[in-house]
């Protein structure tokens, strides 16, 4: 089986599993999703949506966020992993989004990276669940894992990863493939002890153990 077909099988066999799974981040409008996307870096998710109510109610937009202290900032999400650089990086993003952008979040891969605290991944996740685009495929630890398991790719570098799973996963599923990942890897394909005699994907997974 060559990676295209066996990549759609994967695809097909984790929608009929897992549905079409999106971001478990919580937020109203792109830039609370962007926000959350940046503190979710080496922090749950499940932490950023208890820090992230609070924040939008004091900055609720870019406007309030680019105006506020980054010490207020800093405060607000204190509980979050390098709370202080992601403080810095929202607010710069803020006053960008602000200063050149109309204050309003852009909605293409080229504008997003330019933000401070923005790369492709982010980037990516803000362009498939804010604004429904799939401009790319955003690889998580997850999607890093079970990518090389799966062998659809032998690349270690995420920017690598992404461009050699682009040009085997059909365009239509960038975005919702990261997320079919990502279930399964939570629930399945662990880091450690994978469940392969359990997983649907076995019979097409070369790392599966016998």
């Amino acid at each position: 089986m060559d990676k295209k077909k066996q990549v759609t099988e994967i695809i097909d066999r984790l929608k009929r599993e897992y549905g079409e799974p999106r971001t478990a981040l919580r937020f109203k409008t792109p830039f609370e999703l962007l926000v959350a996307v940046i503190l979710s870096a080496q922090c749950t998710d499940e932490r950023v949506n208890k820090i992230t109510p609070a924040l939008f109610e004091r900055f609720p937009g870019p406007k309030e966020m680019a105006n506020a202290n980054v010490e207020e900032i800093e405060e607000l999400v204190r509980s979050c992993s390098f709370f202080r650089n992601k403080a810095k990086s929202i607010h710069n993003a803020a006053k960008m989004i602000v200063d050149r952008f109309g204050g309003r979040l852009p909605d293409n891969m080229n504008d997003l990276i330019k933000l401070p605290g923005v790369a492709r991944k982010t980037a990516n996740v803000v362009l498939y669940n804010a604004f429904g685009k799939n401009e790319g495929i955003a690889v998580d630890t997850h999607v890093k894992r079970l990518s090389k398991r799966l062998g659809l790719t032998d690349q270690t570098n995420p920017v690598k990863i992404e461009n050699e799973l682009m040009e085997i996963v059909p365009k239509k599923y960038w975005g919702l493939v990261t997320y079919l990942l990502i279930e399964h890897g939570r629930k399945v394909c662990k880091a450690k002890n994978p469940d392969c005699k359990n997983c649907i994907l076995n019979d097409i997974c070369p790392s599966a153990k016998a």
